[in-house]
């Protein structure tokens, strides 16, 4: 199979400190790929480096077989798409939910807007009754809906995932990522997905790298991690800190 994502010995670098040191990952296409590590471990960084927002001060990054370059073009956005962990910060709260989406197409000089607006609203669970409400009108469940309406109506090969249920409430949280889950199986599509939650991971994630320091620890299935075989002190400290705190007395 081949793979949608190969990055090898990538590193970002802000201001002389290193944020990504040396990192290798290869996610095939079609497979849901999870990174986890407490803040500050590189997995946004890592994320934000594919999309161009982060600095590459070496490797290299390659999608869909295309190795890339400093610059992203337009082609490169209609394959990659990326959901942001905030729906409040990366919807504007002045712009209907059709100027949110028709913008995109703008951008992409894409013809059948109409069609395509009307499919992802359908596919995200909104439906075209909440075409012309206002960002700020809505939920934060169905902000992030939007936002991922925005992210499929280019028809992108792979989503990007940065914490995309952080910022939600448990009980929608759980809605999310089974919207997610099932778009990805609808779509065939390609998922790299961050978050220190190792719940959401090893629910939506075939295989996994964990992150420290901006250097991966090592990488495993769901099932390696759900069954506690790990090798890395790091690891096993995530899982017992996820586990919460058991009182001995």
């Amino acid at each position: 199979m081949t793979a949608a994502i190969a990055i090898d010995g990538l590193e970002v670098i802000f201001d002389r400190f290193r944020a990504l040191k040396g990192v290798s990952l290869e996610v095939k296409e079609g497979e849901s790929y999870g990174l986890v590590g407490e803040s500050g471990s590189g997995k946004s960084t890592l994320l934000r480096a594919i999309t161009g927002l982060a600095p590459v001060a070496a490797g290299a990054i390659t999608v869909n077989g295309k190795r890339l370059g400093k610059t992203r073009d337009k082609a490169f956005y209609r394959d990659v798409q990326m959901v942001f962990q905030d729906p409040y910060g990366s919807l504007h709260p002045r712009q209907t939910v059709d100027r949110l989406l028709q913008e995109p197409l703008a951008i992409h000089g894409i013809a059948d807007g109409e069609k395509r607006i009307e499919r992802a609203l359908d596919e995200v669970g909104l439906g075209t009754g909440f075409r012309f409400r206002y960002a700020h009108q809505l939920s934060g469940g169905q902000r992030q809906r939007v936002a991922i309406a925005r992210a499929l109506i280019l028809e992108p090969s792979i989503l990007l995932l940065d914490e995309p249920t952080s910022a939600l409430d448990a009980s929608v949280q759980a809605e999310v990522l089974n919207l997610l889950e099932e778009v990805r199986r609808r779509r065939k599509l390609t998922f790299l997905m961050v978050s220190h939650d190792l719940a959401i991971i090893t629910h939506m994630c075939e295989r996994l790298m964990v992150m420290q320091n901006g250097e991966a620890v090592e990488t495993l299935t769901a099932s390696q991690l759900i069954g506690h075989r790990v090798s890395a002190d790091y690891t096993r400290n995530l899982l017992r800190a996820s586990e919460g705190f058991v009182r001995t007395a």
